[in-house]
């Protein structure tokens, strides 16, 4: 039996929430080659690799699984998960006919939601496995605390997920960050006024009552937030990975980075819906293709002309698109 000894580097898997505005993205930005799938536009004043906005939960996967095959990066950044969790929530909405994810049932949508999400951090566990670190910023929200035991209540910072989901995301990460702003209260001598004053950008790095928070790899409990500061400890623990750059011939130009947007052989009409003309972009589907899907799929009659397909069930194919394409490349592309 092998026994191993000493520090084990690996990729991180990191979780960086914080009150808004404070520059999460930003920070995101400085880890190794990151590669951003961006779910609400917070980085395009920002110099970054980014692959488009997902405007499903389908799309959002097919990027991850992107990453795993092609290893496009060193750092893949979900910014943020909140609004990953909501394109979740649309996702089982659509596909189960409910108005809104709540605790109706004893609370098994909450319980089909969490184990959604708990599919997207195993896919993130293997993208982790290949040597890339992921980074999953999120807003913060305050929630009222109240302990049995103590006088009162008080305030604390939580991941703003949902109650069965914010646990998973926790548990999932080597290392939970809270970026909050730093305020100190002055007392004058004299008058015995007290006034706020300050409000640095602090990043706090163990748990306390009034946030969540944690870290392996020995930083001290609060720090500026400034990825400088978490520079040589991140790097202790995780292992270089240095993104392969081919060299141009001489008798052809130097190539830009490459682009993630994937082709269109077509214009997609505006009939169509954006959550299906992405993933249709994504997988290289035709107008005409996915025409054939909803009629030899029996969704329509086969003379039914686009504009008459009606907006659910453009919403059920966004949904099902892994059977539609099953339907696509086993009935239609190969006949």
């Amino acid at each position: 039996m092998e026994i191993i000894t000493g520090k084990i580097p690996k990729a991180q898997k990191v979780v960086l929430y914080g009150v808004e505005g404070i520059g999460k993205s930003t920070f995101a930005s400085q880890f190794p080659a990151p590669l951003f799938i961006d779910t609400e536009d917070s980085t395009l004043h920002m110099d970054v690799k980014r692959f488009p906005k997902p405007t499903s939960w389908e799309m959002l996967m097919q990027q991850v699984d992107f990453v795993k095959q092609n290893k496009p990066c060193q750092t893949l950044v979900i910014d943020t998960i909140d609004w990953a969790e909501d394109l979740c929530k649309r996702h089982l909405m659509a596909a189960n006919g409910w108005n809104a994810i709540d605790s109706e049932g004893y609370g098994k949508k909450f319980v089909a939601l969490a184990e959604q999400m708990g599919g997207l951090l195993n896919k993130l566990s293997e993208v982790i496995d290949l040597g890339i670190n992921v980074v999953v910023t999120a807003h913060a929200m305050l929630r009222k605390k109240e302990e049995p035991d103590e006088m009162g209540a008080f305030d604390r910072y939580e991941l703003k997920l949902e109650k069965k989901t914010a646990p998973l995301v926790k548990e999932w990460a080597d290392m939970v960050l809270f970026a909050n702003y730093k305020t100190t209260v002055i007392t004058d001598s004299k008058t015995n006024s007290k006034k706020a004053t300050g409000g640095q950008r602090m990043m706090y790095t163990t748990h306390r009552p009034a946030w969540d928070a944690k870290n392996r790899i020995g930083l001290a409990d609060e720090l500026p937030f400034d990825y400088a500061q978490i520079t040589q400890a991140f790097s202790e623990v995780t292992p270089p990975q240095p993104v392969p750059v081919a060299e141009p011939e001489q008798s052809q130009p130097v190539q830009s980075e490459p682009n993630f947007e994937p082709e269109r052989n077509e214009e997609i009409p505006v009939t169509i819906p954006r959550s299906v003309a992405d993933l249709m972009s994504n997988d290289q589907v035709s107008v005409e293709e996915i025409m054939q899907i909803i009629y030899q799929g029996g969704f329509m009659p086969a003379d039914t002309p686009i504009e008459n397909v009606p907006k659910d069930l453009w919403d059920y194919l966004a949904t099902n698109w892994a059977s539609a394409m099953n339907l696509l490349n086993t009935k239609i592309r190969n006949f």
